[in-house]
């Protein structure tokens, strides 16, 4: 698929060299060609850097993982986003994020032509994407949205960046409690000193 990448820090840097490496062509959308975090990711040949308009053109997929205080910002800067899957990769934190909202996801549907706007890759740490192996098994995703069509396309994104499955939880009422389960991986993680290196698994039987 074509991707773009807008915010090329941690998390989107991480997701970028695993979908490049699992085919996908990807565009990185940045303020300044010449200066921007994440030069590194360009010794991929599936990754190539552009201006934020250009990148979104090519994209048929935008993945936004910026900070959550500039998401309406962003947002705006991304043009005609007409027929294309916006995957938002953002949460608030402790209280700081776009103002009138109470997610990023709702500020990205109010500022964007396209509905097809999906919540995923907020709930664990970069260092579980850059690798979401545990032993033996997989790390599980989770996502967000009332678009089947984004959800259907994010799963298959997740699996390509080798999450073992990334399970629906409910449409767009559910992007607050994704940024609430989010914040529980940090609590985890930070607050109790349980370290970056944990993450979920939905098991069954």
């Amino acid at each position: 698929m074509k991707i773009a990448i807008i915010g090329t820090g941690h998390v989107g840097g991480a997701l970028a060299t695993r979908w490049a490496n699992a085919g996908h062509q990807i565009f990185l959308g940045v303020q300044d060609q010449t200066t921007f975090k994440g030069k590194a990711l360009l010794s991929n040949p599936n990754t190539t850097v552009h201006s934020t308009l250009d990148a979104v053109k090519s994209a048929e997929v935008i993945l936004i993982a910026t900070p959550a205080t500039v998401a309406i910002e962003v947002t705006k800067s991304l043009g005609d986003t007409t027929g294309k899957i916006i995957i938002d990769a953002m949460n608030v934190v402790m209280g700081k994020g776009p103002v009138g909202f109470s997610n990023t996801a709702d500020a990205i549907l109010a500022n964007t032509k396209t509905r097809d706007v999906v919540k995923c890759f907020n709930t664990t740490g970069f260092n579980n994407m850059e690798n979401p192996n545990y032993g033996n098994t997989s790390l599980d995703l989770f996502m967000a949205g009332d678009s089947e069509r984004g959800k259907e396309v994010t799963r298959k994104l997740a699996l390509d960046a080798g999450f073992s499955e990334c399970y629906s939880a409910g449409g767009n009422d559910k992007f607050q409690l994704m940024e609430q389960f989010a914040f529980f991986w940090i609590n985890l993680a930070m607050m109790q000193g349980q370290g970056r290196n944990i993450g979920f698994k939905l098991l069954k039987r």
